[in-house]
């Protein structure tokens, strides 16, 4: 990332503005909301100096003299706003209230037609009752964000603390509090925010829901600025001023923006056996990567719909699942469509989809059982189906197509081979499919079946690059492991036991184990990163455990310590030791060696190996030379793990 440029924050404000317009969701996270929350300063307090500017009357969450600000810009309807709340979490947990101050800024997109609603009644609580009582609301919104609506913002701010909830109900109908919803949202304006969530960081713009990792690198930089500024004589709480008036430039008016040439790549993308709607013989195949838990999955129905009417037999529709990691209902639905697509073939399937898509936002176990009834499925097949998942195999085969065509979002569709994101407007579809019904039917006029037009089209399509490559050396016996001794597949995994996302990935671990078994070996290496100061010592009492009781008592070390990670005391020095004591270490050695610091050599050992290789994150993983970052999900692997597996074959 170029740090802060008005250049780079005017394109991710713009992307961001323009995946939210065209309706596409990506993979990521969310929750932000806590109780728990800054004391509200003593007295009225304004930084109007800064461009940027913030006071008292901002919901806000950290110290007055923080050296890092982030002003974040957010809208409580939209889906990347509640994707950043979980990077932003990591940001409090990693640096905690006297490092960073997270202020916050309305900006209900015109086109979320409840989110102006629900930012007048946050401002309410927060007039109300105070800052912790703002942080609770602001959690329960994103929480139940499709259930945003009057009556939820009573009871929520009952539950935050509002005393007087008729009071309450009355400024929402007075519209008590749009002017200061009004205020952020000109001041929005004024700077050039265009979409949401944006974040301005001591004045430099970081757009969109980044991960962890792009606000880590400017509020790094940020500390080292503002303990420059202090040394020189600034005063704590006016280091957000003078860094913010030396850094903030307003992003450029969109039309300031270059144009980008319109991407027609036709990419590699089979039908399969994947239900379809409409004949093989069509010119014109839509194939659509969906998720039934996602709104703009939803809302494009009707278009395709249209689509289907205004061309009849000239398109076909083809359906690949595509369930986004938070939308923990989408698997669960697809399994109701996939057994639909058994029992009842093509026709059952599009059956259940119509009925899960009304169903939404009910997705629970008990509202799909009523969704496969009501559509004539067996309802002890339902639950067999829910309860073993019986279609995984499937779901996952479209999940592993979507990542290889870097289908990443939802809906995502690709028309004759040719890329077309979001809930994008009937006209929009119809430019393209009439450009590529031109193409279709000149095929057919040279001599091609209308059955093998499709097949034609993608022959020669886009497949993905091959997975990025490190190079680090062989594990050596000093280096704990799982799976095959004399697996044809190693599996290195740089890791550390503060990282929450190295936690997050360790079922994952354990289904590759599960699934591949003595075809993979997996071995762990320390990385233990830098502004997590409870992970050396972390790391260093599962070597001294590796040492005295080798593999089995590595892991159990390693397990003990994954499962106490967010506990408070849960990597001190007398929790390892407690742990020491349940794998029945020779507690006298495990103390002098964590007293003496005897594994930081061979900790830091694995992490020179991991910074010579270029690898400066947690989790990462090397397959057979084959670079994989981040708690991905198991399809990511499994593509990885089955193209090493082939080629030591």
């Amino acid at each position: 990332m170029n740090k802060g440029t008005a250049v780079v924050g005017f394109i991710l404000s713009f992307a961001a503005g323009m995946m939210l317009m065209w309706g596409i969701e990506k993979g990521g996270q969310g929750g932000l909301g806590s109780t728990a929350s800054a004391k509200t300063p003593a007295g009225a307090w304004s930084d109007e100096a800064s461009p940027v500017p913030v006071s008292s009357q901002d919901p806000s969450w950290g110290d007055r003299n923080a050296p890092v600000t982030i002003v974040l810009f957010s809208d409580f309807e939209c889906p990347f706003c509640s994707r950043v709340e979980g990077t932003l979490n990591t940001v409090k947990q990693t640096y905690g209230k006297d490092k960073v101050r997270i202020v916050w800024k309305n900006q209900p997109l015109a086109f979320h037609k409840n989110a102006k609603p629900a930012a007048e009644a946050a401002q309410g609580v927060f007039e109300m009752a105070g800052i912790d009582a703002f942080w609770k609301f602001h959690e329960l919104a994103f929480q139940n964000q499709r259930q945003l609506n009057t009556d939820n913002y009573v009871k929520w701010a009952q539950e935050a603390g509002v005393k007087n909830i008729e009071e309450f109900k009355k400024g929402l109908e007075d519209h008590r509090w749009a002017a200061k919803v009004d205020k952020d949202v000109a001041l929005a304006q004024k700077l050039g925010v265009n979409g949401t969530p944006h974040s301005i960081i001591n004045g430099i713009s970081v757009s969109g829901a980044q991960p962890f990792d792009k606000f880590k690198e400017v509020i790094d930089a940020q500390i080292e600025k503002a303990k420059g500024l202090v040394a020189s004589g600034t005063k704590p709480d006016q280091v957000y001023v003078k860094l913010s008036q030396e850094q903030h430039k307003a992003a450029p008016k969109p039309q300031e923006r270059e144009p980008q040439e319109e991407d027609k790549s036709v990419w590699k993308v089979p039908v399969g056996d994947s239900p379809a709607l409409g004949p093989d013989t069509a010119l014109v195949t839509l194939v659509v990567f969906s998720d039934f838990q996602c709104p703009f999955c939803k809302r494009v129905e009707p278009t395709v719909k249209q689509v289907l009417d205004t061309y009849k037999d000239k398109v076909r529709l083809v359906w690949k699942h595509q369930p986004l990691s938070f939308h923990p209902r989408a698997e669960p639905a697809a399994q109701i469509a996939e057994l639909a697509y058994k029992e009842k073939g093509a026709k059952g399937f599009w059956e259940a989809r119509d009925a899960l898509f009304e169903s939404m936002p009910k997705l629970e176990d008990a509202d799909l059982i009523e969704v496969a009834k009501k559509i004539g499925l067996s309802e002890a097949k339902a639950k067999q189906a829910l309860a073993t998942k019986q279609f995984k195999a499937r779901i996952d085969a479209d999940v592993e197509l979507a990542d290889n065509v870097q289908a990443s979002g939802t809906p995502h569709f690709f028309v004759n081979g040719r890329r077309f994101v979001g809930a994008q407007p009937f006209e929009k579809f119809k430019e393209v499919i009439d450009e590529e019904l031109k193409k279709a039917e000149e095929l057919v006029k040279n001599g091609t079946a209308p059955k093998d037009v499709y097949a034609s089209i993608i022959k020669n399509g886009k497949e993905p690059p091959p997975p990025e490559r490190k190079e680090v050396p062989a594990p050596t016996s000093n280096n704990p492991w799982k799976g095959g001794a004399n697996a044809k597949v190693v599996i290195q995994e740089f890791s550390e036991y503060q990282c929450p996302f190295c936690k997050r990935v360790e079922p994952t671990v354990k289904q590759i184990l599960d699934t591949y078994g003595d075809k993979v070996k997996v071995v762990f290496r320390h990385k233990p990163l830098p502004f997590h100061p409870e992970a050396p010592l972390a790391a260093e009492a599962t070597v001294e455990a590796f040492k005295q009781k080798g593999n089995a008592g590595f892991w159990k070390m390693h397990e003990l310590i994954f499962e106490n990670q967010t506990t408070p005391d849960g990597l001190k020095r007398e929790a390892l030791e407690k742990y020491a004591e349940q794998v029945g270490l020779d507690m006298t050695k495990f103390k002098a060696a964590l007293d003496t610091r005897a594994h930081k050599a061979a900790v830091d050992a694995d992490s020179n190996v991991a910074d010579a290789a270029g690898i400066s994150g947690t989790p990462a993983f090397v397959i057979n030379g084959y670079f994989v970052s981040g708690a991905q999900p198991f399809a990511k692997f499994k593509k990885v793990i089955d193209r090493a597996l082939a080629e030591a074959k």
